[in-house]
């Protein structure tokens, strides 16, 4: 879907991405609230890939680096693919630099190809992921202080209203590429933000993405480090990087 049918407002307090036309999206009753939180866990997961085993297909992965030490709290990195991808995005794009830097990844798939708030608002997507931290946080020692959700395309657009809307759990949001804010998202606490986006990108325009959305997060109050870079709908590996540092502070 081209990004002209798509806007993004900024309205008393708390924040609606709405589709135009036939796209209309709907806000939800509080379903983009997340409960679970960091505790100790009931057993550790070694090192590796696990399924979480939320659902049989379009799962949710948790990548463990070796080096992690399973007695000393780890940051936590959640990665939400783009439209049409699946869990194993995350692995494939981040699982490296886990490694290097030294956190856990973990990599959910949405129930359809995209995201359910980027169409029909947030629901079922929603409590996916809230099972799948209440697993990861039942398998590692989480720093709960480093805790951050990013995303790219859909999924970009997916992690600032999911991130925003659960400010106190994730300390950090990365969006790289947005289209928008969806609808039904809230201001909850304020997370540090990182924005890329690409000045080529003929698949969200910057003009009608990034650069409307952070000024608007900007007069809301929130601390924006925004790049922009010559280029297509992409993550070029020096804007992943220092998203990555963004993160581990």
């Amino acid at each position: 879907m081209a990004i002209s049918r798509r806007s993004f407002t900024f309205l008393s307090g708390g924040f609606l991405g709405s589709f135009l036309g036939s796209c209309a999206a709907a806000e939800s009753s509080g379903g983009v609230r997340l409960r679970a939180r960091p505790a100790k866990p009931g057993a550790f997961k070694e090192a590796g890939t696990h399924s979480l085993q939320i659902r049989g297909e379009r799962d949710s992965l948790l990548y463990i680096p070796k080096e992690l030490d399973p007695e000393k709290p780890a940051p936590l990195l959640v990665y939400l693919h783009g439209a049409t991808g699946n869990e194993q995005q995350g692995i494939r794009r981040i699982s490296a630099f886990a490694d290097e830097y030294g956190f856990l990844l973990l990599s959910p798939a949405s129930i359809g190809s995209s995201w359910d708030a980027i169409r029909d608002g947030y629901g079922a997507d929603v409590t996916a992921i809230d099972q799948a931290l209440t697993r990861t946080f039942a398998a590692r020692l989480v720093d709960p202080k480093r805790i951050a959700l990013c995303g790219f395309s859909d999924g970009a657009s997916y992690a600032l209203g999911l991130g925003l809307s659960n400010g106190e759990l994730f300390h950090s949001v990365m969006a790289f590429s947005p289209g928008f804010i969806p609808s039904g998202s809230k201001q909850n606490g304020k997370p540090r933000i990182f924005i890329s986006h690409g000045t080529e990108d003929n698949v969200l325009p910057i003009d009608n993405c990034s650069r409307r959305i952070v000024p608007q997060l900007k007069d809301a109050g929130y601390k924006v480090t925004y790049r922009e870079f010559t280029g297509p709908h992409t993550v070029p590996r020096e804007t992943l990087v220092e998203a990555i540092r963004f993160f581990i502070g």
